[in-house]
């Protein structure tokens, strides 16, 4: 058993050194990334290329992890562990406490994040008082967010009229920043609200780890090739691969009118995009072409990250600030070896010293993503999900509103036709899936009333 335990860390040893000298050598294949707008391109500028490389990267951890998992799993390691601490921390990673039956023992202070609290003993003011609190907060949270994303990503930075401005391309270490703050967050939170018990393996989180850090990279790069009320709008029409990505995933079934309200989506999508023009770096066909192929991405990933979180969350019964938690971990450990091993983090900290405005955006970015965050668990926590669905498809209007009076991109008529389409299929949507939890709820209150009788 130690010797096959020895071979086994040998064989990921040599697989992790293997990777992460490929990772070194990287740079002196494809060369580095230009920040000049008119700049001497290399290989590194090509978004393909720069995600093949961010892949290699993760690969530093995933590919010798999934041999050590593969072999504990094997072995049934979680029935000989030992007490010390490196066995009791690899059967924590490996196998969580999935084996003990701790699902019952959930507490006041950890929920999923889905539930609604009653406010019975709340006045009437107090309630909308609070409700305002809330939508003021998530709206001037993400809505700085995302005009500062934009910001970042489409628009030259400049110490000074006469020096040639330069592009932030790292789209990594904005992905990074962010989660770094969040994590830090949900630690604190750990610590000062209960939580109920753990039992997922670690390992599991790094699923919806890896796809949220390239549903992010995705939406980031994007901004390079299209306009931001375009990123807006393919967020809206997500719950497209959603539910494709529920079917095949959870094997869920769907009503008629959440197909018909996807449906409603993707008009309104289609028709903004063949009709509305484009303010961006770059205004050639292939541009646009790999601006859509990266939104796809975006939108492929996040519905991943979604339903395997919503997997996670039915099996183990953890809160949602254990889950973002344990997301956070992984998608910092992951980005910052990626950063290491690219040789991103001299780059970055160089263009921030270069730019002390971009150090005060990154800093303004991560504040916005991660009390956005709290806005998020408390709005739902006091008013429901449909109450912040609401709100947040609102902000998505907004959104686009402010990006096009700021920033300057063109809406034609029938842009506008079709943005109004987006959200009123998603408004029906809303109202339609709350008319069927109060019509279920009726039915079974009724059926409860009669059996009594």
């Amino acid at each position: 058993m130690k010797l096959s335990c020895k071979c086994a860390l040998l064989n990921a040893g040599l697989v992790g050194v293997l990777i992460l000298i490929l990772n070194i050598i990287s740079p002196h294949i494809f060369g580095k990334e230009s920040q000049m707008l008119n700049g001497q391109e290399t290989l590194m500028d090509l978004w393909y290329v720069r995600l093949f490389v961010n892949l290699l990267g993760y690969a530093t951890i995933f590919v010798p992890g999934y041999i050590l998992i593969r072999y504990l799993r094997k072995v049934r390691f979680d029935e000989t562990a030992g007490p010390g601490f490196w066995p009791q921390l690899a059967k924590l990673c490996v196998f969580g406490k999935e084996n003990e039956n701790h699902h019952e023992n959930s507490i006041a202070g950890g929920d999923k994040g889905g539930g609604k609290k009653t406010t019975n003993n709340t006045s009437l003011s107090q309630s909308a008082g609070l409700l305002l609190f809330c939508f003021v907060g998530l709206q001037v949270s993400y809505l700085t967010w995302g005009l500062l994303q934009e910001r970042m990503m489409t628009f030259e930075y400049k110490a000074t009229d006469e020096d040639k401005g330069e592009f932030f391309k790292n789209s990594q270490f904005l992905v990074l920043v962010n989660r770094v703050l969040a994590l830090t967050l949900g630690v604190f939170v750990l610590f000062v609200k209960q939580q109920p018990q753990h039992t997922a393996p670690l390992y599991k989180y790094s699923f919806s780890s890896i796809s949220n850090v390239l549903s992010s990279w995705f939406q980031y790069e994007a901004l390079k090739f299209v306009s931001f009320p375009t990123q807006v709008l393919a967020k809206a029409s997500k719950v497209i691969p959603v539910m494709l990505m529920g079917k095949t995933v959870s094997h869920k079934k769907y009503e008629y009118h959440e197909y018909a309200t996807a449906l409603m989506i993707s008009v309104g999508v289609g028709l903004f995009l063949m009709t509305s023009g484009d303010a961006t770096r770059g205004k050639e066909k292939t541009t646009t072409v790999a601006g859509v192929i990266l939104l796809v991405g975006y939108i492929v990933f996040d519905s991943f990250t979604s339903n395997w979180q919503g997997e996670l969350f039915s099996k183990y019964k953890m809160s949602s600030i254990q889950m973002m938690v344990g997301v956070n971990m992984f998608s910092c450990l992951l980005t910052s070896v990626s950063l290491i091993e690219q040789g991103g983090f001299l780059e970055c900290f160089a263009f921030m010293f270069t730019y002390p405005i971009f150090m005060s955006h990154i800093i303004i970015l991560s504040l916005c993503s991660a009390v956005g965050q709290l806005f998020i668990f408390y709005t739902i926590e006091k008013f429901g999900a449909v109450t912040f669905t609401i709100i947040m498809t609102l902000r998505q209007a907004f959104a686009i509103l402010l990006s096009c009076i700021i920033y300057g991109h063109p809406l034609t008529i029938l842009g506008v036709f079709g943005v109004s389409i987006v959200f009123l299929g998603m408004f029906l949507r809303t109202y339609a899936e709350q008319r069927a939890k109060a019509i279920k709820l009726a039915r079974e209150a009724s059926e409860k009333s009669s059996s009594n009788v």
